[in-house]
């Protein structure tokens, strides 16, 4: 067997490291995945190109490393691209390998299959870079340095284009053994530390908003708390940060972001540092938060810095800023941080208490009871993830929604992904509408025995646009579907399904939890949403 392009490409992904591969097959790529046959990685095969991404999408954030995913020419790399987009607004590395028509097609029209006018140009709106190498002796290291630029922070998804004649060709180099990676640091300037300590040491009321960007950086967690505990800061987690801190810290105000009351605590700080967020639209409680003291803001993605808001800007990594911060930052000991949490936490139970939510403050409570406390979640775009947003207590695991850029269909391909990935039994949660996007992965999870739990919460349509449309106009259009029986459905794929209520779907789950292989549990519910909190 003549050592082809492919092979080059396999053997450069395996001297990385690289050991799980995502994707479907395509005839451009063929040449790719022959290789794959010659090697030690394993492919994970789904069935829509889309769900292959939120299946990297989720390898990725569950096992903390770069994620690759194949696709092949044109309509399934453009398939793929709403997924990317979630992987991008959320800082997932994500290495994505595309097949081409072959060279002497690029740029023109000549009736290929598959062919596009510029596809590498149909990913730049979701993906950090993008490349097309022109011969095998390329791939080296135009895949090197791609997936250095998925993890250098930001991270994100970068994007390598092979014709298909280069990965059938004849490779006329050795064999790749080695490669040269260099990953960015982005430590902060030295006179921004200074600057923001002195905010710190003088502020009377310090309160600290941390993002999905201080659980991605490494020791980003450890050095957040590291400077809370010294600065006796509360600290409010965004719905990407969920985890950052543990819920069960004396500093920690958990993550009801979109409260009143969470709002005007972070509103009312005489110093805010914001953390690893864009303090976007979930985060602002749709943007009504309107900081009245000074604002330190950090983030290793420089387009966010001051987009909504003016502030002292720090274009670092979260780990390295925080920590820079706490050795230059005084000793705070006025022992308010603690209580303030506190009372944070109890004004919104109080205000919780007054509304007509039982009912889904209790399925938050049986899921959370019922779930392991190690285990990984990752929930779609339906009232029950908006609940878990503010609700859900992450305990020893960790929380992943498709909050970055809201597309359906996220929870259960990654979480598929993530139980292959880890070994560990994982749980998604999806609403009726948003599992029609995914439901062909039950043929992915049971191909590879995955591990994870799919909780299908049934609401006859589009829950959350109902709700969004009533008020707005009085009534709700185009939300209501038609559906399968998830269960006799599960069941046609060889996967056990068990139909729950309210009253029974804790203990459903739990038991899942004792068994092996993919597990349904479908729970026909209307869920509401609280009541909005930020007018």
């Amino acid at each position: 067997m003549t050592r082809n392009g492919g092979d080059v490409v396999v053997e450069t992904l395996t001297a990385l490291g690289v050991s799980h591969v995502f994707g479907i097959p395509g005839q451009h790529a063929l040449g790719l995945f022959d290789a794959i046959r010659r090697s030690d990685l394993t492919f994970v095969s789904s069935r829509v190109e889309n769900n292959s991404a939120f299946g990297a999408d989720g390898y990725a954030r569950a096992t903390g490393e770069v994620a690759v995913l194949f696709l092949s020419t044109g309509p399934g790399a453009l398939t793929a691209l709403g997924a990317l987009q979630e992987a991008y607004a959320t800082g997932v590395p994500l290495l994505v390998i595309v097949s081409q028509v072959p060279r002497a097609g690029l740029g023109l029209r000549r009736g290929m299959l598959h062919q596009l006018d510029d596809q590498q140009r149909s990913a730049i709106n979701v993906t950090k870079s993008t490349a097309v190498v022109r011969h095998a002796a390329e791939v080296p290291t135009l895949v090197a340095d791609a997936w250095s630029l998925a993890q250098s922070a930001p991270a994100g998804p970068t994007w390598v284009e092979i014709p298909q004649d280069v990965l059938l060709e004849p490779a006329d180099l050795p064999p790749v053994s080695s490669v040269v990676t260099a990953v960015a640091q982005r430590p902060p300037r030295a006179e921004l530390v200074d600057g923001a300590a002195a905010l710190l040491s003088s502020a009377q009321r310090p309160v600290i908003l941390a993002g999905g960007g201080v659980r991605r950086s490494s020791g980003g967690p450890e050095a957040l708390v590291a400077l809370a505990e010294k600065i006796d800061a509360p600290v409010v987690s965004t719905v990407g940060g969920k985890g950052a801190i543990r819920f069960d810290h004396p500093l920690s105000a958990a993550s009801w972001i979109e409260d009143r009351h969470t709002t005007a605590l972070l509103e009312g700080a005489d110093v805010l540092l914001a953390v690893g967020t864009a303090m976007g639209e979930v985060t602002s409680n749709y943007f009504t938060f309107a900081p009245k003291g000074r604002l330190i803001h950090i983030d290793a993605e420089s387009r966010v810095l001051q987009a909504n808001h003016p502030a002292l800007a720090i274009h670092a990594d979260a780990a390295l800023a925080l920590a820079a911060i706490t050795g230059k930052v005084a000793q705070r000991n006025s022992a308010d941080g603690a209580r303030i949490a506190a009372d944070l936490r109890r004004s919104v139970q109080d205000r919780l208490a007054g509304q007509d939510v039982a009912a889904e403050l209790r399925l938050m409570d049986d899921l959370r009871a019922a779930v392991p406390a190690a285990a990984q979640t990752f929930w779609d775009m339906t009232i029950a993830a908006y609940w878990a947003w503010s609700a859900w207590d992450p305990q020893d695991g960790e929380f992943y929604s498709a909050q970055g850029a809201g597309g359906l269909g996220f929870g259960f391909p990654a979480a598929v992904a993530a139980a292959i990935g880890t070994g560990a039994r994982t749980l998604a949660v999806s609403g009726d509408g948003g599992a029609m996007y995914s439901i062909a992965e039950l043929a992915t999870a049971r191909q590879h025995d995955a591990d994870v739990t799919w909780l299908i919460v049934d609401d006859g349509g589009y829950g959350i646009l109902r709700e969004y449309m009533t008020d707005a106009f009085g009534t709700a259009t185009a939300t209501e579907l038609a559906r399968p029986d998830f269960v006799s459905l599960a069941a046609s794929f060889g996967v056990p399904a068990h139909l729950a209520t309210l009253d029974t779907v804790g203990r459903i789950i739990a038991e899942t939890f004792t068994t092996r292989g993919p597990a349904v549990v479908v729970l026909p519910a209307l869920l509401r949403m609280f009541a909005p909190t930020h007018i």
